[in-house]
């Protein structure tokens, strides 16, 4: 683990989280929206919808489907524009309108589950966490961290117990940033990744390359006439 936290730093120094936002309240907005969606679509998004909405309230303020309309662009759109505005409403009453800063409470906000609350603590509070989405887990499990059936709460257990407590966020990060640009869903970049020799399907993908190289030439024969 020392080994790939080291290669993944060198990789990815400046790795961090990709969701514009400027406070807590816009960061889990964004994280909620990013749900079977890329944090690229979701910029795009927010670009315009932060502007229009600053708090909980300008949210409750209009007809559902007119902040289904704002968000349509987003995958689940309709169901993600409900929770906003019941993850608004309880934040009014039951928060003072800021979003809370303990897990626990995070996960009570409707369409927030442990991976939003984990993003939110760790990028608005400083409060160390480690979010498994899909790059963190595919990582995770190509390099022999997790096991291949391991469930995401399985993987984050063995990412906190492998990885010191002040560098779970960052490390978190990297990961991200390792799956997204490098060791890709589709198409990783085995090439010329230098943690080839940890990932099992990484040297099942490149034995193919190694033996078509490998394989001699056929030279032609001239005949004699």
């Amino acid at each position: 683990m020392h080994h790939i936290l080291r290669v993944m730093g060198e990789m990815f120094p400046d790795a961090h989280c990709e969701l514009n936002h400027s406070n807590p309240f816009e960061l889990t907005i964004a994280v909620l929206l990013s749900a079977q969606c890329t944090d690229e679509t979701v910029n795009k998004v927010t670009a315009t919808l932060f502007q229009k909405y600053r708090k909980p309230e300008d949210y409750l303020a209009v007809p559902l489907e007119e902040l289904e309309g704002d968000i349509r662009r987003i995958g689940l759109f309709r169901n993600k524009a409900a929770n906003i505005q019941k993850l608004c409403r309880l934040v009014l009453d039951e928060y003072e309108g800021e979003i809370p800063q303990q897990h626990e409470e995070l996960t009570k906000l409707p369409g927030v589950g442990r991976k939003t609350a984990n993003v939110v603590v760790s990028n608005a509070f400083g409060v160390p966490a480690i979010a498994v989405d899909t790059h963190v887990e595919r990582v995770s499990k190509r390099l022999g961290i997790a096991k291949p059936d391991d469930s995401v709460l399985e993987v984050e257990k063995k990412l906190m117990k492998l990885v010191p407590k002040d560098e779970w966020t960052v490390t978190h990060h990297r990961l991200i940033f390792f799956g997204r640009y490098h060791c890709k869903a589709q198409n990783p970049n085995c090439p010329v990744c230098p943690l080839l020799e940890l990932c099992k399907e990484g040297k099942a993908r490149m034995k193919p390359a190694a033996r078509s190289k490998a394989a001699p030439k056929k030279t032609k024969t001239m005949s004699k006439g």
